[in-house]
């Protein structure tokens, strides 16, 4: 204990001589003494060594060192604030702040976002589904059952712990699950992410988004889905973009369709993205199968409907002008920057 009280008088000494120089002493001071590893700090942790009956005694002493210490601190502080000195008072409130930088929707958020928005105004309700799916809602319902060789045009990620369970391959388990439960006529549009296994390029990923629309209602025919897609494209893309419709082949739709439009990219001289055609599909479409509305207890004899999807990120490429898909998973904030300004 008398080790300590020399150490504690030396201290003292130190703290009384200790002379107010500027902010930079005053902070190194209170580190010093008065820091959460500070001599203080450390003096009172020697407690437990002091023997009982000098305890009371110690803690005495230790009381006055640290308002002592604490006094020192407090008065060479104010001293510091009377003349300017210290940090805060430095602060020249005056200046402008700092600029905080803007944030963003990602690119694909602000093209779903316009999506949506345009279908919205055609009377298309929003619609989501699980990206978890069973077999039925994602294959069997949509006209593909087991072995059907079509399901080899999806390379499926299914769960290994059970089969039946997969990543969906496309957002019509949402058309699905619509069809079985809400009221009809239906009129929505399915936004959500997808899983294919797929070889990553320039032009494909192995997750994506989609967006699908479906209509059922009585007496609906492939016009209604012609002009609703006219209509989608040009305001989108402008009233000057070129519109195509190749017959195709889904198993959930019949009969099919795929809808091309002329490269927004090299304004149809050919270009990589479009691989030197001039044209970009951007969707399937057609009429639902009868055999779908039956796996949903929908009478094909009363009602019929049309089902389009596309891709976001392809659409997406040709409204910002991107020839790379892989930029919108890379999370390259040179890359997401530049779309600040069209949030």
């Amino acid at each position: 204990m008398d080790e300590l009280l020399q150490q504690i008088a030396a201290y003292r000494q130190e703290i009384e001589n200790q002379p107010a120089n500027g902010a930079d002493s005053l902070e190194a001071y209170r580190i010093k003494f008065l820091g959460t590893k500070g001599i203080v700090k450390n003096l009172f942790t020697e407690m437990r060594n002091v023997p009982a009956d000098k305890k009371k005694e110690f803690g005495l002493i230790l009381n006055d060192f640290k308002q002592l210490a604490e006094a020192k601190y407090e008065n060479w502080k104010q001293q510091l604030e009377g003349t300017g000195t210290t940090t805060v008072a430095a602060i020249d409130v005056t200046l402008p702040g700092d600029a905080l930088p803007l944030g963003t929707r990602h690119p694909i958020n602000l093209f779903l976002n316009h999506v949506i928005s345009i279908f919205n105004r055609l009377g298309f309700s929003v619609a989501e589904g699980p990206e978890i799916e069973d077999d039925w809602h994602n294959f069997t319902a949509l006209n593909l059952p087991e072995h059907h060789p079509a399901r080899d045009m999806q390379d499926t990620f299914y769960i290994q712990q059970n089969p039946d369970w997969l990543l969906r391959t496309h957002t019509s388990n949402t058309q699905i699950r619509a069809m079985e439960k809400e009221q009809l006529p239906i009129r929505i549009i399915c936004p959500g992410r997808v899983y294919r296994n797929e070889t990553i390029s320039a032009r494909s990923h192995c997750f994506f988004h989609q967006i699908e629309g479906l209509y059922i209602d009585e007496n609906v025919s492939f016009a209604d889905l012609k002009q609703t897609l006219y209509f989608f494209v040009q305001e989108m893309y402008g009233k000057d973009v070129k519109v195509r419709f190749r017959p195709s082949y889904f198993p959930f739709t019949e009969p099919s369709a795929e809808m091309d439009i002329s490269c927004q990219l090299c304004h149809g001289e050919g270009c990589a993205v479009c691989k030197r055609t001039g044209w970009l599909e951007i969707l399937g479409c057609g009429m639902v199968h009868p055999k779908v509305l039956e796996n949903c207890n929908i009478d094909p004899e009363k009602y019929s409907g049309f089902a389009f999807g596309m891709g976001i990120e392809r659409p997406a490429l040709l409204k910002y002008g991107i020839n790379d898909i892989r930029l919108f998973s890379e999370n390259d904030v040179r890359f997401l920057r530049q779309f600040t300004s069209a949030t």
